[in-house]
């Protein structure tokens, strides 16, 4: 199946609320997902901030070329069910 991103924003530091075209939303913390060269740069929380919805790939992506896959983030959302 493809997942494709359609809306995203930070809730604070490296966690992201994301949602998806098949109605599957919550949040992801990416600090620990941060290895390796290409993502070194999104350990800067004002670089982090960058990231932006690819209009071709539907995921997020960085200035520096970093994305992540959308079934990925999409397999590792954290569902956050609201409280009364």
């Amino acid at each position: 199946m493809s997942f494709r991103l359609v809306d995203a924003r930070q809730v604070h530091d490296f966690v992201l609320w994301l949602k998806f075209s098949d109605g599957a939303e919550g949040e992801l913390d990416l600090r620990t997902e941060l290895d390796g060269p290409i993502f070194e740069p999104l350990k800067s929380i004002d670089f982090f901030r960058q990231f932006r919805i690819d209009p071709d790939l539907h995921t997020l992506v960085w200035p520096n070329g970093a994305d992540f896959a959308p079934e990925f983030l999409h397999a590792n959302i954290r569902v956050i069910t609201s409280r009364p």
